[in-house]
């Protein structure tokens, strides 16, 4: 795995971890995380980071990398200079690569007379400028210290064909690389780097790296890659090109973006809170389709395939991941439940932390609702982040009580004055009572002593003779109690709140 901290981990990365990651233990080799950080101009600040703290979280942490260690580190690619340095010269003593003084103006010169004449673009025979140059000028360049790069001499010729097999997609082919290209960037830079193509030549050799996973957006370079690890004398690692994960929108299907997509970004997995088990489930789903239609955790241990894996970009749809993650945390208990969310309330919902930890009996009694020795357990859990709008009514530290003119409570259409007296009336003479049809006949009692009718189809059939029904009286207390029309079984709800918590909720529709 070759992230560059130009920007934070795409999903597609936690895609290509999970399949390096499976590949590599199922065949008893290492998994590598190495940093491609040549391009430091366009590195953010953090990146790096998030990529330790991503893949940790979703348990894809490299076997080797500069966090773990191993025998062939650093695994910055930053800090490999001297490396580098030293197989440049050796490609520079076997004139197969030279020094190019050619200016921005002069390239950007060069190209517009390509685009006039109509041929491909690039720095390429004739074009070449300082492919064949006199010694005596690359002195007097050196002499004058102007600044320099230096190119790879490209071996093909006009015509020439390039074939490899690639581990997903079969036998490739492709025109061989004529482009004289960089493989050391300009010496007036801090830092003398190599250009991705010559940096992962020279470290998958160096790494005994022998499968690259990488995106489709690379078979491209494929020649050129392969014509460097050949000017190296180097053994061309397998290469297996990943589709790229997908969107669809009303034009069709196109690639997940970080810049339009916000679930485009690992982050927004972490912070939402879905779980890391519902997550690679649902990427190892879209590598291998087989394993989707298998059990949660029988699809974490069977094997990836390659030859399993699509040549078209499998579509991402949150609704399906959420449907995923839902029917996980249904298998989960309290307790497990009660930890997860823990864990991510401390870095994303601080206020809610506290209200766990001093309510943690509480928040089990609130899990159980409708979920315990139940045969189809709720759920409206489908991700950590989704605690607080289910369960934090339960929780007086994040529960703000209603008053009669409360806008929820004007959606029931009820006179305020009948609001409050029907819960100056509850509160007198509300028991806590342990069975359901008993602790609901006094909602049914009080109604019927306030005017409403004992059924939805007696208040349909006149409707003028009745404040609301049993249904909009029973919506009052439920609006009192949970701050919401909808929740689940009323009756759970006050047995886990209590008889006191009860009575204050009520009470405050009479402010």
């Amino acid at each position: 795995m070759a992230p560059s901290p130009t920007g934070f981990v795409h999903i597609g990365g936690l895609y290509v971890a999970a399949i390096d990651r499976d590949l590599a233990r199922r065949s008893g080799g290492t998994y590598v995380l190495r940093v491609e950080d040549t391009d430091q101009s366009r590195e953010v600040e953090g990146a790096v980071a998030q990529f330790t703290r991503a893949f940790a979280h979703f348990g894809l942490s490299a076997d080797e990398s500069d966090a773990e260690g191993g025998a062939y580190g650093p695994y910055h690619q930053s800090q490999r200079q001297e490396i580098y340095l030293t197989y440049v010269r050796e490609l520079l003593r076997a004139d197969k690569a030279y020094l190019c003084f050619a200016t921005p103006e002069e390239l950007a010169d060069i190209r517009q007379r390509q685009e006039a004449a109509k041929v491909p673009t690039g720095y390429y025979d004739r074009w070449a400028v300082w492919r064949n140059a006199d010694p005596a000028d690359v002195r007097a360049k050196l002499d004058a210290g102007a600044p320099y790069t230096v190119r790879f001499r490209s071996p093909a010729a006009v015509g020439d064909r390039r074939s490899f097999t690639d581990m997903i997609r079969g036998r490739l082919e492709h025109a061989d690389n004529r482009n004289d290209v960089v493989i050391l960037k300009s010496s007036d830079q801090p830092l003398r780097l190599p250009t991705y193509h010559f940096a992962h030549a020279v470290d998958d050799h160096l790494m005994r790296v022998d499968l690259v996973v990488r995106g489709e957006e690379w078979i491209s370079s494929v020649p050129v890659h392969l014509q460097l690890f050949d000017a190296l004398g180097f053994t061309p690692p397998a290469y297996a090109h990943i589709a790229p994960l997908m969107k669809q929108n009303a034009g069709g299907k196109r690639k997940l973006s970080k810049r339009k997509d916000p679930e485009a970004t690992v982050d927004f997995y972490m912070s939402a809170g879905y779980p890391a088990e519902a997550i690679l489930y649902y990427l190892r789903g879209l590598a291998n389709g087989r394993l989707a239609e298998l059990p949660l955790a029988q699809a974490l241990e069977e094997p990836l395939h390659l030859d399993q894996c699509g040549v078209a970009g499998p579509l991402v749809d949150l609704m399906k991941l959420e449907d995923i993650s839902a029917n996980h945390i249904a298998t989960l208990g309290g307790e497990q439940i009660l930890a997860a969310v823990r864990e991510w309330a401390a870095e994303y919902d601080p206020e809610l932390l506290p209200a766990l930890d001093a309510n943690r009996e509480l928040a089990l009694a609130a899990l159980a609702v409708e979920r315990d020795n139940v045969e189809n357990p709720r759920k409206d859990l489908r991700k950590w982040g989704d605690f607080r709008a289910a369960y934090g009514f339960f929780f007086p530290q994040l529960f703000a009580p209603v008053a009669a003119d409360d806008e929820r409570v004007d959606g029931l259409g009820l006179e305020t004055s009948l609001v409050k007296a029907f819960a100056v009336d509850f509160a007198s003479f509300y028991k806590e009572l342990t069975d359901s049809h008993e602790w609901f006949g006094q909602i049914r009692e009080l109604a019927g002593k306030h005017g409403f009718a004992p059924s939805p189809k007696e208040y349909k059939k006149n409707p003028d003779a009745y404040p609301g029904s049993i249904r909009e009286a029973s919506q009052l207390v439920r609006v009192a109690l949970t701050g919401s029309t909808r929740s689940p079984d009323l009756f759970a709800i006050a047995r886990t709140l209590g008889r006191e918590e009860v009575l204050r909720r009520m009470r405050a529709l009479t402010a």
